[in-house]
């Protein structure tokens, strides 16, 4: 019965998708006039070049306050539910046993995750300090900075990933890109009148120093989500540790 339910819930979602992807509109060519004003409001007054960035930032910044904020409380509360789950010290053990079995992975896997830990980490901070210019942005920066982690558990340092995210500098990271954050969004208030309004000078276009407050709330986004991310992350590699040392 349940996977009767589960295909025809499927199927049902299907449909309403193909029916939601036939009206869209032809590419080049969006309906209502917000798409385009939005696009010459981020180039010719905000001097933003990702224009998506300079939407999320600045047009729609306070919806954007609000998924940070979700984003954050989920991490906080995904880590209070696994910590209580275990005794104090019990992770570090399971990874130490675990650590023997290092063994057992394949030399090439172990390989790859090590090497391209570097890259990965490098790649998040171009993403996150180029946001507002190129392609990117600070919460794909975030996560492509969070997945550096998995690459040091693909290669089986499983003790190392203690030394790669040291749990107080990671809260204290997350807490730091929301509260930045928060504070740009009062900062609005306070000098220019209004919640996120802009109150930094907006720089020349194409450079690193363009966009106001854009880049700062890109920053901090990208901060929240590599702190946020590498806690659920690592809260369920410590999760999943127990349970096999338990087996």
């Amino acid at each position: 019965m349940r996977r009767a339910l589960g295909l025809l819930a499927l199927a049902a979602l299907g449909a309403l998708l193909v029916w939601a992807v036939t009206g869209l509109a032809d590419f080049g060519h969006p309906r209502g006039p917000y798409a385009t004003a939005g696009v010459d409001l981020m180039l010719k007054e905000r001097h933003v070049d990702n224009t998506v960035v300079g939407v999320t930032f600045d047009l729609r910044g306070i919806d954007t306050l609000g998924e940070e904020l979700i984003l954050f409380c989920a991490a906080l509360g995904a880590t209070l539910l696994l910590r209580s789950q275990r005794g104090e010290g019990r992770a570090e053990e399971a990874a130490e046993r675990s650590e023997a079995e290092r063994p057992r992975i394949p030399p090439s896997l172990r390989a790859a995750g090590a090497y391209l830990v570097g890259p990965t980490l490098m790649l998040a901070v171009y993403a996150i300090a180029h946001g507002y210019l190129t392609p990117g942005g600070g919460f794909q920066g975030g996560v492509i900075a969070a997945a550096a982690l998995l690459l040091v558990y693909a290669a089986g340092q499983l003790v190392a990933i203690e030394r790669v995210r040291p749990v107080a500098l990671v809260e204290l990271a997350e807490a730091v890109g929301a509260a930045a954050y928060v504070l740009v969004a009062i900062g609005g208030i306070v000098f220019a009148a209004v919640a996120m309004g802009n109150f930094l000078g907006f720089g020349t276009e194409g450079s690193l120093i363009s966009g106001g407050t854009i880049p700062v709330l890109n920053a901090a986004v990208g901060v929240e989500v590599t702190g946020a991310l590498t806690l659920i992350l690592t809260e369920f590699l410590d999760q999943a540790r127990l349970r096999h040392s338990r087996s």
